[in-house]
């Protein structure tokens, strides 16, 4: 079953990470979702394969939505978002973009980036 930007609600989180289609998808999911980490990753990207069970983990854990772009599908997409290397995360709360970091981050440091806007 694929998850998709309406998946999800209160009584039925996203409990997955999305992969992410088109720009219009994307915006969907910011759109639709309190709280979105993005992250903008490669297949061929060591800190990104770490950072993969994280990810996993944090979908099923907080309240936040985990949206993953592949960059060498997406990469106007992630032009757009001023991406230059991998991994990138960028949070959004309430449909703006609140913070952007380049580099794999630590889980309990993602857990209090998306706790501090679920909040």
């Amino acid at each position: 079953m694929t998850t998709d930007a309406y998946t999800g609600s209160a009584d039925n989180p996203i409990d997955e990470p999305l992969h992410v289609e088109s720009t219009a998808h994307l915006d969907e999911i910011v759109d639709e979702h309190d709280v979105v980490l993005v992250d903008f990753f490669a297949t061929w990207c060591g800190p990104c394969q770490m950072l993969e069970p994280v990810l996993e983990n944090l979908a099923s854990e907080t309240d936040g939505v985990i949206a993953k772009v592949d960059v060498d599908q997406h990469q106007q997409l992630a032009g757009s978002y001023g991406v230059r290397g991998v991994p990138t995360l960028a949070l959004f709360a309430d449909g703006e973009q609140v913070e952007q970091h380049t580099g794999a981050l630590p889980a309990d440091r993602l857990r209090e980036l998306i706790d501090k806007y679920t909040e």
